[in-house]
């Protein structure tokens, strides 16, 4: 009997420090906000700071839906819509306004005629398709562009960083 309670003692702590482990690797939201920023953590348009090592999100088996926060987009809020939480981090300058709220400058990343990737974010999804820009844009600006194969229709997306834009939906 004493073996049976002492291997449901063991089984309990076990139970208890994986679920204790069992977090959101924070390294992982790191890596993708600077995916989304396009630049590195500490560098102007990249996060201020990692993300506080002190969090214990809740592990999230779905993509991480990043997008820009507030007015100015000086933060990315990172959501994981099946675990049901979401953080910001603040960005060095922002996408649209540079250090200390001076203008960032324009500088095409995207120019016309230019393949490009196209991340249409929703509420738990990402997809990727190819196209093509319609006309040059900088760092989030809204510019018109086509997707392959879509010679007529064009669409309005946000240019994230070089060769790539975006487009989110409610």
């Amino acid at each position: 009997m004493r073996q049976f309670v002492a291997l449901g003692l063991i089984g309990s702590a076990l139970f208890a420090t994986t679920a204790v482990a069992a977090t959101t690797d924070l390294d992982m939201i790191d890596r993708a906000v600077v995916d989304f920023t396009g630049s590195q953590i500490g560098q102007p348009g990249g996060a201020r700071l990692p993300v506080d090592r002190r969090l214990k999100l809740s592990p999230c088996h779905t993509p991480l839906d990043l997008s820009w926060f507030g007015r100015d987009q000086r933060s990315v809020q990172v959501a994981c819509p099946t675990a049901g939480w979401k953080i910001y981090v603040a960005v060095d300058g922002g996408a649209v306004g540079g250090a200390r709220g001076a203008p960032a400058p324009t500088k095409a990343l995207v120019r016309r005629g230019e393949s490009v990737s196209i991340l249409v974010r929703g509420n738990g999804f990402t997809l990727t398709r190819q196209g093509e820009a319609v006309e040059d844009g900088a760092q989030g600006e809204w510019i018109q562009i086509r997707a392959d194969g879509k010679r007529s229709e064009t669409l309005r997306a946000m240019v994230i960083r070089p060769g790539q834009v975006g487009i989110q939906l409610p």
